[in-house]
């Protein structure tokens, strides 16, 4: 078999870069330069700049708003690393805008612990982190609500009136930001699984066009080792520990 070939013709100054005046920017360019933006942000405002850049990417990792992934990725070139910080665009148009803020700040408070603090095993919120959230102005919450446990493996939160975070999100929403993509396809149950707002959702506006998908309706789930990515199956309600010697008895996370 013949090897393929690829041709590119440009004719005359035509450039595939550049836009019309007031073109509108294409999907990925928009929807990252967003979370960008919210990064550099609140980098800035809660974080005194100092925390390093990462990779933004955006995931539909079952039952998870979001994740920190220390030292994900890899240049091909000078093999220089970068940390992930993941959000999942699926709970987008069924959350309040500043939910979605949260994901990405209370990730970044993994980031700052894993650069400057001491973090636990893998996926466990430790006192340490706790601390942090608390004081950029989120309550860590077992349940999202007051009165849930500051520490644990599977951590909400919630803005505290008065707090940093709604500052600086005060700012950053009255400089006309916004998410301008959400995913059509939310879980149904999406809606009522973290009422930690009264805010109307991203996609309220949107009746209609979203057409949210059921979940898993068995009684077993997938759970995931997030240092092996090892797998296991069971019911939603078991705590899992990876054995592997390299783990450190990782909590498995559920995935599905």
């Amino acid at each position: 078999m013949s090897p393929r070939r690829y041709h590119c013709f440009v004719q005359n100054n035509y450039s595939p870069l550049r836009k019309a005046p007031n073109a509108p920017l294409d999907p990925t360019t928009q929807a990252y330069a967003e979370l960008q933006a919210a990064f550099e942000h609140y980098n800035r405002m809660l974080f005194d700049g100092k925390l390093p850049h990462c990779l933004i990417t955006m995931q539909r990792e079952k039952r998870t708003y979001g994740y920190f992934s220390r030292r994900r990725f890899v240049h091909t070139v000078d093999q220089r690393s970068t940390d992930e910080i993941a959000i999942n665009p699926s709970y987008f148009a069924v959350v309040p805008l500043l939910e979605i803020l949260q994901t990405i700040v209370h990730e970044m408070v993994h980031a700052w612990q894993a650069h400057f603090g001491n973090p636990s095993r893998p996926g466990y919120h430790n006192q340490e982190w706790a601390d942090k959230m608390e004081a950029i102005g989120l309550m860590p919450s077992s349940n999202g609500k007051p009165g849930g446990a500051r520490t644990g493996q599977k951590m909400a939160d919630y803005p505290i009136p008065g707090g940093a975070f709604l500052v600086a999100s005060d700012e950053l929403l009255t400089s006309n930001f916004k998410i301008s993509w959400c995913d059509r396809f939310p879980p149904e149950e999406a809606a009522a699984s973290r009422p930690t707002s009264s805010a109307a959702a991203l996609g309220a506006g949107l009746t209609g066009i979203l057409e949210p998908v059921a979940g898993n309706r068995s009684n077993r789930i997938k759970f995931r080792c997030p240092v092996c990515a090892a797998q296991a199956w069971g019911k939603p309600t078991l705590l899992l520990i990876c054995g592997n010697s390299d783990c450190d008895l990782a909590h498995l996370v559920p995935t599905s």
